[in-house]
């Protein structure tokens, strides 16, 4: 995954490196500060936010691998416990811009623990929800509390990490979040299978609670972190002038009808497999998850991909592996199923990786905000993904999660074809193609 996948870089006001007093900003031992490889603190900070990243990851989607249960125990329908997923994701999505201020106030690892520390509170409740209602609740807050970890995790590194190590350093961030969204969902669905899900859940927030606890015993205190102040007014100006950027409007809503597909497939498959024809046992459903390792490596090819079609023919390649997969999940042949999962893994972990790489490549100021709006429309995709995908099945069965995935490819394509064509009108005119960038 790319970091942006996983909900970093989204520290307002965060750069890219920053210059330690008295030095001309090169990386020559002895000018800088900062930690690198080998260095002292290093490998603690690296296992710290790795930690980090598998507990926010492993509590957010705590419960998607679990939802056949929760509907049997409460007599819910599958639309309605896909909120307990959609509270979460829509929490974070709403709370990434205000926790990426606060982090700019009172520091990344005072945020980031604090965030931690509650969502952990709120992970060690949920299994003692008494109804679906309390349930949803409880995780909308735990979704909240989880954005301060992505809206400072990034920054942190980006001050305290030299400019050499910083891609090695934010990789093993981004490594965390995958293990932790992996895990998270095998581990549940053995542990249910046995003990049901509120023993499930409850292992995972034992599980966050011992990545907290070290990960405040390991991170290193921030050297390089200047307090700012709480500016709405910069951080409005600056988020109202990226929304009013054509091309970052596409990739934020190509970046939520990726996620809409994947939040609807993966909310929505535990019901088709434990279901007939296939009938799988919830450790099974679980195990499913492990596909994606496919997007790990499908995301870290989206850069030859680029290379070789161009950014828009990589959208194509993506959305028509995508649709594809979604097309093969429709036959009643497990192994088919599962390749078709397969290919939309692939294609949505490369299509994401291409959208939001794009995002810090267009913005010429306040990356920064620019990448949080862009994980604000990621997570509201995978809401409503969640959301609309249930709802679907519940009226069409896995056709009809289908057909909403398909409508979501089909508007990648026209948004990329969009680009396409303000692209030729760009070139066309350039002194148009002038005005915009000076005006950024």
């Amino acid at each position: 995954m790319s970091p942006a996948s996983t909900g970093a870089s989204t520290s307002v006001g965060a750069v890219p490196s920053v210059p330690v007093p008295g030095s001309s900003g090169s990386d020559a031992i002895g000018s800088d500060s900062r930690m690198t490889p080998g260095g002292p603190g290093y490998r603690r900070m690296s296992l710290a936010l790795f930690l980090a990243g598998v507990a926010t990851f492993a509590l957010l989607y705590s419960t998607q691998a679990l939802l056949p249960l929760i509907s049997g125990e409460f007599g819910v329908a599958a639309s309605e416990a896909s909120w307990t997923v959609a509270a979460a994701t829509g929490g974070l999505a709403l709370f990434v811009l205000p926790m990426s201020a606060l982090s700019e106030r009172f520091g990344r690892r005072t945020v980031m623990t604090a965030s931690l520390a509650v969502a952990v509170a709120v992970g060690l409740l949920v299994p003692f929800a008494p109804s679906i209602g309390a349930l949803v609740v409880l995780r909308g807050v735990q979704g909240a509390a989880l954005a301060g970890l992505p809206a400072s995790a990034t920054a942190y590194l980006a001050e305290e990490v030299r400019p050499k190590a910083l891609v090695t350093a934010i990789g093993l961030f981004v490594a965390g979040n995958s293990v932790g969204g992996m895990s998270g969902r095998v581990i549940t669905g053995w542990v249910a299978q046995e003990w049901g899900w509120r023993v499930s859940v409850g292992v995972i927030g034992a599980l966050a609670v011992a990545c907290a606890v070290a990960f405040r015993l390991l991170l290193p205190a921030p050297r390089h972190f200047t307090p700012g102040s709480l500016r709405p007014r910069v951080l409005y100006g600056t988020v109202r002038g990226h929304l009013a950027d054509p091309l970052l409007r596409r990739l934020y809503a190509i970046g939520a009808l990726f996620m809409t597909v994947f939040g609807g497939v993966y909310t929505v498959i535990g019901y088709r497999l434990t279901a007939a024809p296939f009938g799988l046992p919830q450790g099974i459903v679980g195990s499913i998850f492990l596909v994606y390792l496919v997007g790990t490596v499908s995301a870290s090819a989206a850069g030859r991909l680029v290379g070789r079609f161009g950014r828009r023919g990589a959208l194509y390649l993506a959305g028509g592996t995508t649709a594809a997969g979604l097309l093969l999940s429709l036959a009643a042949s497990l192994p088919l199923v599962l390749l078709g999962l397969v290919l939309i893994t692939a294609g949505f972990f490369a299509g994401h990786a291409v959208a939001s790489s794009a995002v810090g490549k267009t913005a010429t100021h306040g990356r920064a905000q620019a990448s949080a709006l862009y994980q604000s429309a990621y997570y509201i995709g995978s809401s409503v993904g969640s959301t609309v995908g249930a709802l679907a099945f519940r009226t069409g069965g896995w056709a009809g999660t289908v057909g909403v995935g398909l409508l979501a490819v089909l508007g990648v394509v026209a948004i990329t074809v969009l680009g396409s064509v303000a692209a030729r009108r760009s070139v066309a005119n350039p002194a148009r193609a002038s005005v915009r960038a000076t005006a950024h």
